[in-house]
């Protein structure tokens, strides 16, 4: 018997036939003898919908206690229809929401953009169980989550797929399904290239840097509650199938709920080229990464500034690199010069809070500086930052950063 968490978005259950076809999926596993937990979130575009129609009414703004409060209503009913349609089929079903003291999500009191008490939630998620354990389906408002007072509160966008990852890792879920319009995630946007493929699976890090740069698919920030035991899978609700194929996302092997710092066990050795404004010169790193896969030398990173670039190569490959990038450089009119420079520690800072983290970067660096260590070369994505120091620095550099990241 396993538990599988299913979460159903906005435009699985966009009018009643969706809703059935979503609800007879959900009966279907149950009658195999599997256990089921539903999330389920608003009806396509209804969250919208109501905060424009209140502004409209009202004439003014909302706070964000009335707009939390408002925007609920959306999940409300979508749970409240989805239990009785399963109810109909001839399953017990309860719905959750925030005024049942069954609810689960315990955040903090910001109304729009509430953080996850996780110890909370942990213990609040036996009266789920305890449901289930008795041959009841929960369907839960995804999005929502319930303040330190009792006061509705909301996850923020993507708000429904943070509740999925999470309650199935509270449960420890044999499985949480994502059921949304797609059929899964694609190698890229098949309505700008119709040559798009369905990948089969994909690492729960490519999918949270592929999410955190733009696909909408599954919101990032659920990916911090994937547990590396748990199966999860993105499908088409048009299959009417819990068991469809779609797209795994497989992991996380590393760190804890995604995050972690790492010092690369060899030295790294920068070799910074110069020349005159060379941003402007197409095919200028195309030609510099191109010499050094020929002789198959792995670069590290590439950092660029108007008149210099800076690749970072393992110092076993630093001399032959060197000698690569020196004819590159000769022969290449707007290059003039290179250097090889001393050994450097790569640091590696892996968080999806990143993005929304104002300062990060200081937070991280300020520390360096208080213990006067100099920081030779730093690049950062939206998922990640990575700083170069003297080599002789590079554990303790680490400790620290380490230090932030708790």
């Amino acid at each position: 018997m396993d538990l599988i968490v299913a979460k159903f978005g906005g435009t699985s259950v966009g009018d009643g036939s969706r809703i059935k076809k979503a609800a007879q999926s959900v009966v279907n596993e149950y009658m195999k003898g599997n256990q089921v937990v539903v999330v389920v979130s608003a009806v396509n575009k209804t969250t919208d919908e109501l905060i424009g129609l209140s502004n409209e009414a009202i004439g003014a703004s909302l706070t964000d206690k009335q707009k939390a409060e408002i925007m609920a209503m959306g999940e409300l009913t979508s749970a409240r229809v989805f239990s009785a349609t399963i109810e109909s089929l001839g399953v017990k079903s309860e719905f959750i929401d925030p005024y049942n003291d069954l609810w689960p999500i315990m955040t903090d009191s910001n109304s729009l953009e509430a953080k996850i008490d996780f110890k909370t939630t942990n213990i609040k998620i036996e009266g789920i169980k305890r449901l289930v354990n008795q041959g009841i389906i929960p369907v839960i408002c995804g999005f929502l989550g319930k303040g330190p007072s009792g006061e509705i509160t909301t996850l923020g966008r993507g708000g429904s797929d943070i509740t999925a990852f999470l309650i199935g890792h509270c449960l420890e879920a044999n499985e949480v399904i994502i059921v949304t319009d797609v059929d899964g995630v694609m190698s890229t946007d098949p309505n700008k290239i119709d040559s798009a493929k369905l990948l089969e699976e994909i690492s729960v890090e490519e999918m949270r840097d592929l999410a955190t740069h733009g696909a909408q698919v599954l919101h990032p920030h659920a990916l911090k509650y994937k547990d590396p035991l748990i199966t999860a899978k993105i499908i088409n609700f048009a299959h009417g199938d819990l068991t469809a194929k779609g797209t795994r996302i497989v992991g996380p092997y590393e760190g804890d709920m995604l995050k972690c710092v790492s010092l690369y066990k060899n030295p790294i050795s920068l070799i910074a080229i110069v020349g005159e404004a060379m941003v402007k010169k197409i095919g200028l790193f195309a030609g510099l990464t191109g010499c050094l896969a020929e002789e198959d030398i792995n670069i590290f990173g590439i950092s660029a500034g108007q008149n210099s670039m800076t690749a970072f190569v393992d110092k076993s490959d630093s001399n032959k690199a060197y000698h690569l990038l020196h004819q590159f450089v000769i022969e290449n009119d707007v290059l003039s010069s290179l250097s090889l420079g001393r050994d450097t520690a790569m640091i590696t800072f892996v968080s999806p809070d990143i993005i929304d983290t104002p300062g990060i970067i200081s937070k991280i660096t300020e520390p360096l500086k208080k213990h006067e260590i100099n920081i030779l070369e730093i690049i950062s994505s939206q998922t990640a930052i990575v700083l170069f120091v003297d080599w002789n620095d590079g554990e303790k550099a680490r400790d620290l950063v380490n230090e932030v990241l708790e």
